[in-house]
């Protein structure tokens, strides 16, 4: 890949997590969309994924690198994405009270950074779809392009 290409990676991987405080802060059909604690770590694979293709584009020795923390980025979100989606899909499993609430909110960048980290909404809550899918649901999906694009583009050979 070239740097524009992870500059456009990095930017789109903000551009996600900026959508996800739009929806907290503004909301969506009335209903603000609390991240639980799930979702945050969510934010955290798309920052990761932004930060390694940032450093992607800026550092050309250590390129394959950060490529590489990007794959795991994205596969990391992918994986907690589709956990959320499972819980979604069995909201039974949810006692509604969620331990990682707790271990996350703890962190000094929570204090610091509230609006982006702090985890207030339960995992299990049902929210009105967007274009038919939950949060969660586009969440899984993007971090799959992501991490497709991320693979694919890692093992072809430079022209």
């Amino acid at each position: 890949m070239n740097r524009a290409q992870y500059l456009f990676l990095s930017l789109f991987s903000l551009s996600l997590v900026v959508f996800a405080v739009v929806l907290q802060q503004v909301g969506y059909q009335g209903v603000s969309f609390l991240p639980c604690p799930l979702c945050i770590l969510q934010r955290v694979g798309y920052l990761g994924v932004a930060v390694a293709c940032f450093m992607a584009a800026g550092f050309q020795p250590l390129r394959k690198i950060f490529h590489g923390l990007a794959i795991l980025a994205s596969g990391y979100g992918a994986a907690v994405a589709g956990h959320h989606v499972w819980l979604l899909s069995h909201p039974g499993s949810s006692c509604g009270i969620d331990p990682l609430e707790l271990w996350i909110n703890q962190f000094q960048v929570v204090e610091g950074l509230p609006w982006l980290f702090k985890a207030d909404g339960l995992c299990s809550a049902k929210l009105p779809p967007i274009l038919g899918l939950q949060v969660p649901e586009w969440s899984l999906f993007w971090f799959s392009v992501l991490l497709v694009i991320l693979v694919v583009t890692f093992f072809r050979r430079p022209r």
